[in-house]
């Protein structure tokens, strides 16, 4: 067979899946020859300014299953994927020049660190052409009806200029390739111990026992969804804390770009064709609709959303007292619901969506600490990281953000409403034997 000019290189990064993949789909699409490499790059196993390390333990293990999960899948396409543990920089170049590379295929990045990495490599790289891919959107940024600097400051807003008006792509279906290049690949996935960390189980009362990959999530996806039907009661169950079900769980999944925000709507849809439509349905559609949102302020604000001042460049008086931030994160502060919280993420990687806002408002307007120490600590233990949701809530919650009242949670009533039996503080607050 007359071998193909071109020879694609998909640089995988948070788009971890084979399944509705728009890199993966354009790379593949000509039956031009496709290789895929994902670097663990050391500088995200790093402590960062904070003092914290930037990926822990728990990304860390979720990520390496991902990957183990992705090069299975793309090995049936006939897709090798490269896997090192080193920096972008140093690896890439080395590969367009033994595998004769003519194209670049990856997703458009915007925040600070991915583009510094890209234009590092691009810097190192001759003759290769850049193909940046909108990957990680419900609505597209081509498709939607407005300027992105003129996204709206308020959520509400956003959200009815797209939902009524602006379709939702098509999944996109993978082209499988006609050979394997037969490369030599003795490429290694890299264990805990290489990044630094030792083994762990998980934790036994944790409420995201699941494993990282493309894999795992469609099969949440097919047990929440179609299974289950939990997905039918997910508006009255959503603000749960004990638990598996009481929330889709795909945040991690999504995170990583293992499963697509199309894949989830898509799926909402074929389930409200099949069985019914009700509020539950719509609200995880709306769920997928905020997590736009971040992006979109992420993309239209750039590095504002790391500063002390917000989007919104007000100016109140932070402190960093380390004591206090030490007893925010190891659950000794005044308010035990903030406490169990603590416990959970720091023993599990994992919070509830109603713990999140509650200790994230706690430390920022109880304690008056510099909420990016809290969102830095988020991005270090959080499975479900994700740069834009994370800072773009935790703007939010520290009155800097998108919320046009400013509020502050009154975390005992929080706690009598929602954990009004104890038994979520109970799980968290024993003594543990694990």
């Amino acid at each position: 067979m007359q071998k193909t000019e071109k020879r694609h290189l998909v640089w995988f990064r948070n788009d971890l899946r084979t399944i509705d993949n728009a890199v993966l789909h354009e790379a593949c699409k000509d039956g031009n020859e496709v290789l895929g490499v994902y670097c663990f790059d050391p500088k995200h196993f790093e402590v960062n300014p904070f003092g914290f390390k930037k990926t822990a333990k728990f990304r860390a293990q979720f990520l390496i299953e991902t990957l183990q999960d992705l090069k299975e899948q793309l090995h049936r396409l006939n897709i090798d994927l490269l896997v090192y543990h080193d920096l972008p920089e140093v690896v890439i170049p080395k590969i367009c020049e033994s595998h004769q590379v003519t194209d670049i295929f990856l997703q458009n990045e915007w925040t600070q660190e991915e583009v510094d990495t890209e234009n590092l490599v691009k810097s190192k790289i001759e003759d290769v052409t850049w193909h940046p891919i909108y990957n990680q959107f419900l609505f597209h940024p081509d498709d939607i009806n407005f300027n992105i600097d003129k996204t709206p400051q308020v959520f509400t807003v956003f959200r009815k200029k797209l939902e009524k008006y602006v379709e939702v792509r098509e999944e996109l279906k993978i082209q499988k390739q006609t050979e394997n290049l037969r490369i030599d690949n003795d490429t290694i996935i890299p264990t805990l111990d290489d990044l630094g960390f030792e083994d762990f189980q998980r934790h036994p009362h944790s409420a995201f026992p699941f494993k990282g990959g493309e894999t795992e999530a469609i099969k949440r996806l097919n047990g929440y969804f179609f299974n289950t039907k939990k997905l039918g009661f997910y508006k009255k169950t959503r603000n749960g804390l004990v638990g598996v079900d009481y929330s889709s769980k795909f945040s991690s999944w999504l995170a990583n770009g293992s499963i697509s925000t199309g894949t989830i709507y898509w799926n909402v849809k074929q389930f409200e064709k099949e069985y019914y439509k009700n509020q539950s349905t719509y609200w995880l559609i709306f769920e997928l609709i905020w997590r736009d949102y971040f992006k979109y302020v992420s993309l239209k604000h750039g590095n504002q959303i790391f500063k002390l001042e917000g989007i919104l460049k007000k100016v109140y008086e932070w402190s960093s007292n380390k004591i206090q931030i030490e007893k925010w994160i190891n659950g000794e502060t005044q308010s035990d619901f903030v406490n169990a919280n603590m416990i959970e993420l720091k023993e599990t990687g994992w919070m509830s969506n109603r713990g999140r806002q509650n200790v994230a408002s706690y430390f920022a307007k109880e304690l008056e600490l510099d909420w990016r120490i809290g969102a830095s600590y988020f991005e270090s233990l959080l499975l479900d990281y994700d740069v834009h949701s994370n800072y773009g809530n935790w703007m939010y919650v520290a009155g800097v953000g998108n919320d046009p009242r400013d509020r502050k949670f009154n975390v005992q009533l929080q706690t009598e409403r929602y954990d009004a039996n104890g038994k979520f503080r109970n799980l968290w607050l024993q003594p543990s034997l694990f």
